[in-house]
């Protein structure tokens, strides 16, 4: 159960298999793949793309494990050609769709910059998410708390927060509720296993080991 006595379970969506780490996890929280031409192993960021998925949990963890470990080639049953830089292209490509759907609802009116004006928006209980920069300074950002019930974003540089805000650099950041508010929320989550350490470097480790000892 969530907070407000909703199932997590029931609003979680439809499920899939990570080839790195065996877990099952919803769609949200993945990384899905296709076999594009010439067996090129070519990511689907938005889920898109005709042909048979190949999912990956989002963390830096599992696709260097599904990665290092050949574990696409087995889960298309052919052998493919993968990017070297494919784990660097995929954060990227996460940063910059978190980037475009905050720029996105800063033209719609739901998000604003500037510590006054977050800070603004905090103390009204309008603000949905608060966003700072992590290479801004601890002590600054320490002066402003998440919204209750709210999200909290600390992992995209000053230099991507500008970029969504016309700016050269932004540190403090805030979304109100609606628009594209969630789809921020989400993207920004699968942007989140790429540069904050998860659990699955272990299980992806594990699942790893055995495969090896059953060789």
């Amino acid at each position: 159960m969530t907070r407000g006595g909703k199932n997590k379970d029931r609003e979680s969506g439809p499920e899939r298999k990570c080839i790195a780490t065996g877990e099952v996890r919803p769609k949200s929280e993945m990384i899905r793949f296709v076999v594009g031409p010439d067996n090129v192993l070519c990511p689907d960021l938005a889920g898109k793309l005709p042909g048979r998925g190949i999912w990956v949990s989002a963390t830096r963890a599992a696709l260097e494990t599904a990665v290092k470990k050949n574990m696409f080639h087995r889960a298309a049953r052919t052998e493919l050609r993968v990017s070297s830089d494919l784990v660097e292209t995929i954060e990227q490509q996460l940063a910059r769709r978190v980037v475009d759907l905050i720029s996105l609802s800063r033209k719609s009116g739901l998000a604003v910059s500037g510590y006054e004006k977050v800070k603004g928006e905090l103390s009204k209980e309008t603000a949905e998410v608060l966003l700072q920069a992590e290479d801004g300074s601890s002590r600054g950002k320490s002066k402003l708390s998440t919204p209750h019930f709210g999200h909290y974003i600390g992992w995209l540089t000053a230099d991507e927060l500008g970029m969504a805000f016309g700016r050269q650099t932004v540190i403090h950041a805030a979304l109100g509720a609606g628009g594209l508010t969630q789809r921020v929320v989400e993207e920004a989550q699968r942007l989140k296993g790429f540069r904050i350490g998860t659990s699955d470097a272990k299980t992806a480790a594990g699942v790893a080991g055995k495969e090896n000892r059953a060789k």
